[in-house]
């Protein structure tokens, strides 16, 4: 399975008063390492809506936490395609530190639905966009 990789450093604002990486935040990551691995195999998501008046909305993220980011860590965040439907596509985000020896640090699973701009109802994502995000699982990036 190809997978797509960006490095994150975790910053002041990120953090809770004790220096940790406050909970929430991990899904803000998650949100922009997800939109690069998309944005990396030609499929930038404004394109999705300028040509298709199309967006993408998170329908269900799962997020589960094994060893805390710190102020200042290093993190990477790898993004793989699970599965693709006709109106959803499910990535898994895992996050290593690699300040501490690529230490497993979180994993959020997310499922994205295609909804219609105007409408706010499910569609049917194009066929050039599921072509270019099945790349995320066919070893092409």
């Amino acid at each position: 399975m190809a997978t797509h990789r960006i490095t994150f450093r975790v910053y002041y604002e990120d953090t809770d008063a004790g220096g940790i990486v406050y909970h929430a935040r991990y899904l803000a990551f998650a949100e922009r390492a997800r939109t690069e691995a998309i944005r990396s195999v030609d499929a930038a998501v404004t394109d999705l809506a300028r040509e298709y008046e199309q967006h993408f909305v998170v329908r269900k993220a799962d997020i589960r936490y094994m060893s805390p980011l710190r102020l200042d860590d290093l993190m990477e965040i790898e993004t793989a395609l699970v599965d693709l439907t006709p109106t959803r596509i499910k990535l898994s985000q895992s996050f290593r530190n690699v300040s501490r020896n690529n230490e497993s640090s979180a994993i959020v699973n997310v499922e994205l639905a295609c909804l219609g701009i105007s409408t706010m109802k499910p569609e049917r994502i194009p066929t050039s966009w599921c072509e270019r995000v099945r790349k995320l699982e066919a070893g092409e990036v």
